[in-house]
This record gives structure tokens, sequence and C-alpha cells, in this order.
């Protein structure tokens, strides 16, 4: 008998199985307990595979992870820093009584040169270094603008290294937060860098001065991509309005 006529049995033989159901030949019961001895030759079960299970989200695959923080402006007032989600975001720890405290200089010079294709600067008083910087948020407002000129955001005065650290410092110092530039910030007038889609890309540190080559290099690089189509900033300009920003 060849392997074409077992096969042409088998399943000759399913069918009758469940015509016999039917027909009255044998009961339900009987069936069940046909099946029950096992598969019946010629009949196929499909195989259900395990669903497979998400993998997990990479944190570079998250939307503007260095921007999902709200911190108070230097007046006072809370700001949503995903409001910068499209712009090139430099976020520099400041201090009033530094060596590099001139940075400040540089610093102003580089965001009036650069803000209208995107350049923000935030500048966020710390007090861990040296206590550089003891004054009020008050005291601070008044020196780096008399002194200085300095027109980029300023905000209010936290702890970015050790006990106490805030919550964006928390994450842009972190080695476990999905950036290559994290680890403690050494001291004052330490820059990140941030690209328009709110992902750390860069981290200078203070001796590299804001007309360094390196760095210039590096913040005119990413003012060159093109911003995300539902950043703020794009979507006013597609409209004509003015994206609300501190």
């Amino acid at each position: 008998m060849t392997n074409r006529n077992l096969i042409g049995d088998a399943g000759s033989c399913a069918k009758a199985l469940v015509v016999a159901c039917f027909a009255g030949v044998i009961g339900l019961g009987g069936l069940q307990s046909a099946l029950a001895k096992g598969p019946v030759p010629g009949m196929q079960s499909k195989k259900q595979e395990p669903p497979k299970e998400a993998e997990p989200q990479e944190e570079s695959d998250a939307k503007m992870p260095a921007l999902k923080f709200k911190m108070k402006d230097i007046e006072g007032n809370e700001q949503d820093l995903t409001q910068y989600y499209g712009d090139v975001v430099l976020v520099v720890n400041v201090a009033s009584y530094c060596g590099f405290t001139p940075q400040y200089k540089g610093l102003e010079a580089m965001y009036r040169k650069y803000k209208k294709k995107g350049l923000v600067i935030l500048g966020i008083p710390a007090n861990e270094f040296g206590k550089q910087e003891p004054g009020t948020d008050s005291e601070i407002r008044e020196f780096c603008t008399k002194k200085y000129d300095v027109t980029f955001p300023m905000f209010s005065k936290v702890v970015v290294k050790g006990e106490g650290i805030c919550p964006m410092y928390k994450y842009l110092t972190s080695k476990e937060a999905g950036h290559k530039f994290g680890g403690e910030i050494p001291w004052n007038f330490n820059k990140f860098l941030i690209d328009r889609t709110g992902h750390v890309v860069g981290r200078f540190e203070h001796r590299v001065a804001p007309d360094a080559t390196e760095f210039v290099e590096a913040v005119e690089a990413q003012l060159k991509v093109k911003r995300p189509a539902d950043a703020p900033s794009a979507k006013a300009k597609k409209t004509g309005k003015k994206s609300k920003k501190q």
C-alpha cells in the first residue's frame, strides 16, 4: 500500500467518524471518547504559539527624556521644559563668584547669535562648588543682568550634585539614564548639549569656553538638524503664530 493510500484511508476514517456521530450511529459522547484517546488519523490540530512578550523600550527611544521636567525660573514661575522640544538646548550650572563666571559673556554672545536658529541656553544657579553661588534668586538675577546683560532663561537655584539633587540633574548625571554623558559634575559651568528631540548628545566641562572651536562646532551641527514636525516652534512657524516660551 502506498503512502498516498495510507493518507487517503486516514482521511476517510476521520470523515467517517464525524459522519457517524451526526447520523446517530455513535453519540456525541462516543466521538468525545474517541478523540480523548488521541488525535484521529488525518485530523490535525493547529498548534498555538505562546504570545510574544513586548520588548522593553530603550530610554533612547523615549520622546524628549532630557526635557520632561518642570522647574521654577528665577522669577519663581514654574516652567515646563518640554516647551523647548524642537530647540537645541544648552543646560549650564552657573555661579556668580567663580573663576569661570566670565563665561556668562561668551554664553550670552552665543545665545544672541544663534537664538533665531533655535538655540536656548538655560542658566541653572547652584552652590555645590566652593559655595560660589550663595545669593538669593533675586540677587543672582540682578548680578547676571547688570554685569553680563544676560537675556537667556535663568532658573531658580537648585542642587546639582549629591543629596537633594534636582530631578533634571539626576537624569543628566546618571550613568543609567540611557545616554553616555553621565557622571557627577566637577565644577561650575558644566555644559550639557541637548538636541532638538530632547536627547543629551554632548557634554563639555567648565574649562571649555563658550567660544572653543569644538564647542561651537557641536552646537552648530545640532542647529543644522531640522526641527521635528510636532515641535511647538515648528507648529507655530507653520501657522504663523509665536510659540509660548519663557
